[in-house]
């Protein structure tokens, strides 16, 4: 992706960032961890591209990984409905925890759409130029790699659907695991399909268990 550090849109973000930060105003994550995703999931290792919208936005949830928390945070209820699922899918118990970054560790991406947030404001940075970032990021995941997992909960990620070849990767979509999505997402199984696909490929299932 170093070739994007150098796009105009790209020094749009940076800028876009600093003025808000001079502007006193918060944001999450922490700037250390903005691309944290990336650096958990490096691009060899990556097997399975779970995609997320925006960052958490209240304080201390954020680090970087779609839907995950650091391990000293309460679950948000969209996690905790994908743990909910993971557990009828695959019997695997729910952790006291909500931090993903196990599943990141063995190549599984965990990308938000919009990699920044101001605080107590969803989707507040959603103009800043991040999607024409991370729609080049599933560009070239969807090129370069082959037999790849692409899991698209909920309306908004089921819209970068035509930036994925079909033919070379597998796409699963399902509902938001929202609770405004009433329990839509319960019983779409996505961590069994996943590993099912995996296998069918020669390639190492992901170890869900957190």
């Amino acid at each position: 992706m170093q070739p994007e550090f150098s796009k105009p849109y790209f020094e749009g973000i940076a800028s876009f960032l600093h003025n808000q930060i001079k502007q006193g105003k918060t944001i999450y994550p922490p700037g250390k961890l903005i691309f944290n995703a990336f650096e958990l999931t490096p691009f060899p290792a990556l097997k399975v591209l779970l995609l997320g919208q925006d960052p958490y936005h209240q304080p201390g949830q954020a680090h970087g990984l779609s839907f995950s928390v650091p391990g000293n945070m309460p679950q948000p209820p969209s996690l905790q409905n994908i743990l909910a699922e993971l557990k009828a899918d695959l019997g695997i118990s729910p952790p006291s925890h909500g931090c993903l970054e196990a599943w990141a560790r063995q190549g599984v991406l965990l990308l938000n759409a919009i990699l920044t947030v101001e605080a107590g404001k969803p989707a507040s940075h959603s103009k800043a130029g991040w999607m024409e970032f991370t729609d080049a990021v599933i560009r070239t995941v969807s090129a370069q790699k082959n037999n790849v997992v692409f899991l698209l909960w909920g309306s908004f990620a089921r819209s970068k659907k035509d930036l994925i070849d079909a033919s070379r990767h597998c796409i699963l979509e399902a509902a938001h695991p929202s609770p405004l999505a009433r329990g839509a997402f319960l019983g779409s199984k996505p961590f069994s399909a996943t590993n099912a696909y995996l296998k069918s490929k020669g390639l190492q299932p992901v170890d869900w268990r957190l």
